[in-house]
C-alpha cells in the first residue's frame, strides 16, 4: 500500500481523485483546505442521501463517518479553542470534524480588531490535530446550502446563545432540527482573557520588546515612554545585576566560613598536640627537667664515717667499763671489779699477742 503522503502528492497533481487521502495515525500533515484535493475525494465519498440521526450518531451506528462542523474566529489559538475541537471530535465514535474560521473582513465588521490576521488563524486551526478539514472564509451564519454544500450532518459549539446583538441565536434553528452538539467552555481561558492580560500589564510587555530589539514605531510608543521603559529597563538591569553580586557574596562569605571553619578545627588539634597536657611541649619539659635534675644531682660516693659505721654494724659490741662507785667497797663489789680487772688484762694481753 503507498504511504499517505504518496496518496496525497498524487492526489494532488492528478486531475481528479483517485484514492481516499486518509490521515495518518501519526499526524505527519496538517489538514487540507476544503477545496483542495484531499478534502473534495472525502466529500465525494460521502453519501449525503443517507441522512444520519442524532441517536444513530451516538450509538454508533451511522453507515458511514458523522461529518461535524465547528466553526469560530480562533483569533490567538489556544487552550480552549483545542478542548472545544477534541469535544467536537469525540461527540461521536466516528467523526469527520470540518473547522469553519471567519475572515477578517466579516470579523472586524461584527465583531471588532483580532489580533492575529485571517491567514494566521487558518494556520493554527489546521495544525491542530482534531481537525480533518478547514472551511476558509467561513460563513456568520450557516444556511443549508452551506450544510448541503459541504455534507455537514452537525453543528458543534457551546450551548449558550450566540446572538452577535442581534438577540437572535444564530444556532437556534439547527438546534430545533436535531443538528446541533454543545460543547463545553473552558473557564478562566478565551481570546479576551489573554488580551486583558495583555492590556492590563502593557508596560511589561513593551519594555520586553523594547529589549528584545522592537523599535518604538514598530510598538506604536511615543517618545518619551520610550526613553521611560528603556531607563526602567536600565534600572532592572542594575537590580538584577546587584541582586547576583549579593548573592555572589553570600556564596563566597559560606565558603570562606567553611573553610575557616575546617581551618580552625585543624589549628584547635594541632594546638592540643602541641600545648596539651599530653602534648609535645609539656613531655619536652618533663623530661628537659628530669635531664637537668640529673644533671645537677649525680649519684654521692661512700664516706670514711659511714664505712666505719658500717664496721660497727658487723663488729661485736666493745665491753663498758664500769665506773667505781661509793659502793665498790662492798665485797660483792670487789670481787666483782677484781672480775672485771681480769678480763681486762686478759684483752691486753691478747691485742698485745
Amino acid at each position: 500500500m503507498a504511504s499517505a503522503a504518496g496518496r496525497r502528492k498524487r492526489s494532488r497533481d492528478s486531475s481528479g481523485p483517485s484514492e481516499p487521502a486518509m490521515r495518518p495515525s501519526s499526524l505527519r500533515s496538517e489538514a487540507p483546505f476544503s477545496d483542495e484535493p484531499d478534502a473534495d475525494y472525502a466529500r465525494a465519498m460521502c453519501d449525503y442521501t443517507q441522512k444520519i440521526t442524532l441517536e444513530m450518531a451516538r450509538a454508533g451506528t451511522a453507515p458511514r463517518p458523522v461529518r461535524v462542523y465547528a466553526d469560530g474566529i480562533y483569533d490567538v489559538f489556544h487552550m480552549g479553542h483545542a478542548r472545544q475541537l477534541k469535544q467536537a471530535k469525540n461527540a461521536f465514535p466516528n467523526v469527520y470534524l470540518l473547522v469553519g474560521v471567519c475572515s477578517d473582513a466579516s470579523t472586524h465588521a461584527r465583531k471588532g480588531k483580532t489580533v492575529m490576521n485571517d491567514t494566521e488563524r487558518y494556520e493554527s486551526v489546521r495544525h491542530c490535530r482534531y481537525v480533518d478539514e478547514l472551511v476558509r472564509d467561513a460563513p456568520w451564519e450557516v444556511d443549508d446550502a452551506f450544510l448541503a454544500k459541504h455534507k455537514i450532518d452537525f453543528i458543534a459549539h457551546d450551548d449558550y446563545p450566540y446572538t452577535t446583538g442581534s438577540g437572535v441565536d444564530v444556532y437556534a434553528r439547527l438546534k430545533e432540527r436535531g443538528m446541533f452538539v454543545a460543547t463545553q467552555r473552558t473557564d478562566g481561558v478565551s481570546t479576551s482573557d489573554i488580551v486583558s492580560r495583555i492590556v492590563k500589564d502593557y508596560d511589561v510587555y513593551v519594555r520586553r520588546n523594547l529589549q528584545r530589539g522592537y523599535s518604538a514605531k514598530e510598538l506604536n510608543v511615543s517618545f518619551i515612554n520610550e526613553k521611560k521603559f528603556r531607563i526602567q529597563n536600565k534600572m532592572d538591569e542594575l537590580k538584577d545585576r546587584g541582586k547576583k553580586a549579593i548573592a555572589d557574596i553570600s556564596d563566597k562569605r559560606n565558603e570562606f566560613l567553611q573553610k575557616w571553619e575546617d581551618r580552625s578545627r585543624e589549628f584547635i588539634d594541632t594546638f592540643l598536640m602541641m600545648f596539651g597536657r599530653d602534648g609535645r611541649l609539656n613531655k619536652m619539659i618533663t623530661d628537659s627537667k628530669t635531664m637537668v635534675r640529673s644533671a645537677l644531682s649525680p649519684p654521692s660516693s661512700p664516706t670514711p664515717s659511714s664505712s666505719s659505721e658500717a664496721d660497727g654494724l658487723n663488729s661485736p659490741p666493745s665491753k663498758v667499763r664500769r665506773l667505781r662507785s661509793e659502793d665498790d667497797s662492798a665485797p660483792g663489789a670487789a670481787a666483782a671489779a677484781g672480775d672485771y680487772s681480769d678480763d681486762d688484762e686478759q684483752d691486753a694481753s691478747l691485742g698485745v699477742q
